[in-house]
């Protein structure tokens, strides 16, 4: 697969350079941040509004970033390199170093839009339905589960896409435990209900939604309101569209959730073209 790689302090390396230490602690323990960005014409997207979240990330983690100029060129360095129009992926990531003391690793990687994430946009995704195992504000009173924080710790969150291909599903939707609806592994949970288009609030510890957070900024371009509740994955049912949003799939629509087929939205295509994803 093509891809770029830029490391920070000498930019752009070949794809097979070792990059990270045997005891680096973002691969002996996941310690560390990332972002990943949607590049278009071979600019990252909102990538303020992701650096700004890497470093809210950091902080939490008491991780020292390098400074924000320095992430943002190498990024600039990395989208620089690929030679190619057409949509693609930057993942932008910061580990903690050596284990015993170093300075961070931070490199940026460019790759392709996978056929997977194209077909999805139009064709929409099957989810289920998985508790976290606690309760929805329990994340908010105890700041050591890392509620809303982007850390490379993603073992949960790929088990659970796994059990979802097991299951002949696409996605997940997580749940709290008294069975409020939450996030999806790597997507932010967006709803239409008459005019009023909702999301699940930050308070519960999910993680704030670059891609969501500026479709709320332009819904009224659809004359549509916007607010954050609560929700149980049983009233989405009589939603006028549901769907699942990233930074690289944009706007997906959920077609089933659980074992109940969801009505097709007309609004799609409408918020694919608001936040200018090919579908």
């Amino acid at each position: 697969m093509k891809r770029v790689v830029a490391l920070l302090g000498q930019g752009v390396v070949p794809v097979d350079t070792p990059i990270l230490r045997a005891d680096d602690l973002g691969v002996l323990r996941g310690d560390g941040v990332f972002e990943t960005m949607h590049v278009r014409q071979g600019n990252p997207w909102l990538l303020d509004e992701h650096l700004e979240r890497m470093v809210g990330s950091a902080t939490r983690l008491d991780l020292e970033l390098p400074p924000v100029s320095q992430l943002r060129e190498l990024a600039a360095e990395a989208c620089a390199a690929w030679d190619d129009p057409s949509e693609a992926v930057l993942r932008l990531v910061c580990t903690r170093g050596p284990e015993g003391g170093g300075s961070p690793t931070v490199y940026a990687m460019v790759t392709p839009v996978s056929d997977s994430t194209r077909r999805v946009r139009r064709e929409g995704v099957r989810i289920g339905t998985l508790s976290l195992g606690f309760p929805a504000a329990a994340r908010a009173a105890a700041p050591w589960l890392l509620g809303g924080v982007k850390s490379l710790s993603y073992a949960v969150n790929m088990a659970c896409q796994r059990w979802a291909t097991a299951h002949g599903l696409d996605d997940v939707l997580w749940v709290s435990a008294e069975g409020y609806a939450l996030e999806a592994p790597t997507s932010t949970l967006v709803w239409l209900e008459g005019a009023t288009l909702y999301t699940v609030p930050t308070t519960t510890g999910i993680l704030p939604g670059t891609t969501a957070r500026y479709l709320f900024s332009r819904a009224e371009v659809l004359g549509w309101h916007t607010a954050e509740r609560m929700v149980r994955p049983h009233e989405l049912e009589s939603a006028r569209g549901v769907w699942l949003t990233s930074s690289v799939r944009g706007v997906v629509e959920v077609r089933q959730l659980d074992d109940i087929k969801l009505p097709e939205s007309p609004y799609t295509e409408r918020l694919q073209d608001l936040l200018g994803y090919p579908l």
